[in-house]
């Protein structure tokens, strides 16, 4: 072989050895994102946690969309599940709306529609089944709305799903039954959600 040929590819590998060592730190850095080195990603508590974003729409007591677009559904705007709490239907297709429904719905609108509300988000259950981002949603005057609705008698305390809340909620929502506070005052037991009709989970009615 010739010097100049042996020249050419001593040069070659010397050109391609930092961008193999580039390429290979890239493929690094986008496994390790992808949770390959037991990180797993989040890309909702990145996109949402601490975040504030204005209210654009109220769908009903627990649900409400802001105003940036959805990472994961690709909706123009993210939908919002309230933490924690569960307001009465009032948007169920082809069924009446249900005991304290609209005053729910109303409250919910009253407190935030147009306001900046700042998320906070669950480590590792930042969804629900329809993919709506689940958060505690905090008041421009620093209160949180779950905690808010349950106090005031608008909401159930949720028990189906553990979350950081959900004894804080259930003394709440205890303190709303024996002062009677909003639904409480007239709910009968055919008004309750299913999961406290069926017995799964106890409440004693005021």
């Amino acid at each position: 072989m010739s010097a100049a040929r042996r020249r050419g590819q001593y040069a070659l590998r010397r050109a391609v050895r930092p961008a193999a060592a580039v390429l290979v730190l890239a493929l690094l850095v986008l496994a390790d994102r992808a949770g390959l080195f037991g990180r797993a990603p989040q890309p909702d508590v990145e996109t949402y946690d601490a975040g504030v974003f204005r209210v654009v729409r109220v769908v009903d007591g627990d649900t409400l969309d802001v105003d940036t677009p959805d990472t994961v559904t690709g909706r123009a705007h993210t939908r919002i599940r309230l933490w924690g709490v569960d307001t009465p239907e009032t948007t169920k297709p082809d069924a009446r709306p249900q005991h304290f429904g609209p005053q729910a719905s109303a409250f919910t609108r009253r407190c935030c529609r147009g306001k900046p509300v700042r998320l906070e988000l669950v480590k590792g259950k930042t969804r629900g089944k329809y993919k709506r981002l689940l958060a505690y949603v905090h008041l421009p005057d620093g209160t949180m709305l779950n905690a808010e609705l349950i106090a005031a008698g608008f909401g159930y305390a949720d028990p189906r799903f553990v979350h950081p809340r959900l004894g804080e909620f259930a003394r709440l929502q205890r303190k709303a039954m024996r002062e009677k506070r909003g639904l409480w005052k007239n709910v009968r037991p055919d008004d309750l959600p299913y999961y406290y009709r069926t017995g799964r989970h106890t409440l004693d009615l005021p």
